[in-house]
């Protein structure tokens, strides 16, 4: 390797001079590159020393841009098959985060320092170039984008365009244990009466459901099943006999049916009585006795938004489970006649789930099922125990609580 000046005259005359530093890459191949600096020169040049001795160097001419490879990465992405949500959300980082932030710039070119800048920006606000405003983004939203960074170079690095995911080696430098700590303070547990429903609200909305809603959140309060599962759920693994159904298969959110979230999400989950008995019912109100349990009439998966919106939120207001509607001041909204507005307190199918694996947490006497944490993340599908401790293990009863104390004290002293 070696740095030479050039220089030259323009057609005007002009005197000019740049820096090339000239060096031999990994394979063999001969390089040039200019600087206007010498200083900047030399800085690349101990720079691709080390690169090309490590056997990771890339030329700028052997590179793509960020937006050439993030293109690249999303026909991975939709090759493997992976979930249209999951696509939806990458390809918004793309196009609100990654292109606009570092398309036009260079992978080779990509450093730690710049990934840190990026992530600043987008904490911060900042417009993009060509850009006039700029929002800032949540602290959780920032570390999905930088993931997706990390993984669409490494998906160009695979591809030989680029020697080293500096955006990974940030990450594995970084104290991971103190900032999934912060997170988990930042997210905090689910709660009780917060996130996941009291055996009280769960009770009061039971008896407020009715209609074509009252089977499918039936099922969904009593079974765990992730949206896509009740969405995707066939007559033909329902067995009302032997009260239990199988997950065999999901519709995503383009109703698009296809094979559970994992091996894991493949399983058998039992029913309770209630639930045979509406499930029952609404077989034998069913047109369509063969296809999907909560199908349209066209015979395609019940859209999400309707379950939620027809169903599941009004469901949630005629039980009394709401919260009050806040006005621009921070005070109770009220409507033309004086009366307080309302709201669902929870809003999301998700939340039956958590009641459901609090149900199965529970102890017996609390109106529980007290099963033990492995059984608990075979019903709910997870892939890991590790995902359910992770979600509920403060849900678990403790094994020092001061029952099983004092019973153990007189088993001891009699």
């Amino acid at each position: 390797m070696s740095i030479r000046k050039r220089t030259w005259k323009t057609a005007k005359g002009e005197a000019k001079e740049a820096w090339v530093a000239d060096y031999v890459d990994q394979a063999g191949k001969r390089r040039l590159k200019t600087f206007k600096r010498k200083k900047d020169a030399d800085a690349f040049h101990s720079k691709a020393n080390v690169e090309v001795s490590e056997g990771v160097h890339t030329a700028d001419s052997a590179s793509t841009t960020i937006g050439n490879a993030a293109d690249l990465w999303l026909e991975t992405c939709r090759a493997n098959g992976l979930e249209a949500a999951t696509i939806d959300a990458y390809e918004q980082h793309v196009r609100l985060h990654l292109k606009p932030f570092l398309g036009r710039l260079k992978l080779s070119q990509l450093t730690a320092p710049m990934v840190r800048d990026f992530e600043d920006k987008l904490r911060r606000g900042d417009a993009a170039p060509g850009e006039a405003e700029g929002n800032a983004r949540s602290p959780a939203m920032v570390r999905r984008i930088i993931t997706s960074l990390s993984t669409m170079v490494g998906d160009a690095q695979e591809r030989g365009l680029v020697a080293r995911n500096v955006v990974k080696d940030l990450r594995s430098r970084r104290k991971r244990g103190k900032e999934k700590q912060h997170e988990s303070r930042h997210n905090g547990k689910l709660k009780i009466g917060a996130d996941i429903p009291s055996p009280e609200e769960v009770k009061a909305v039971l008896a407020a459901l009715d209609g074509r809603w009252r089977p499918i959140l039936l099922t969904a309060t009593f079974t765990g099943l992730r949206a896509s599962e009740l969405r995707g759920l066939k007559w033909a693994d329902v067995d009302l006999d032997k009260r239990e159904l199988h997950v065999r298969q999901r519709a995503d959110k383009r109703n698009v049916i296809g094979p559970p979230k994992s091996a894991a999400g493949e399983r058998t989950i039992p029913l309770p009585p209630i639930v045979v008995s509406a499930l029952l019912a609404h077989k034998l109100a069913s047109k369509d006795r063969k296809g999907l349990v909560f199908g349209t009439g066209a015979g395609k998966p019940e859209y999400h938004s309707n379950i939620v919106n027809r169903g599941l939120i009004p469901a949630w207001i005629a039980a009394a489970v709401t919260v009050p509607v806040l006005d621009e001041d921070g005070k109770p909204a009220k409507d033309e006649e004086g009366r307080a507005i309302v709201a669902a307190k929870y809003t999301g199918l998700h939340a039956l789930r958590h009641f459901y694996a609090s149900w199965l947490i529970n102890r017996k006497a609390d109106g529980g099922l007290e099963l033990p944490a492995k059984t608990v993340q075979e019903r709910l599908g997870h892939s890991t125990i590790a995902m359910t401790l992770d979600t509920y293990s403060h849900l678990f009863p403790a094994a020092d609580a001061h029952e099983e104390l004092v019973a153990a004290e007189r088993a001891l002293l009699g």
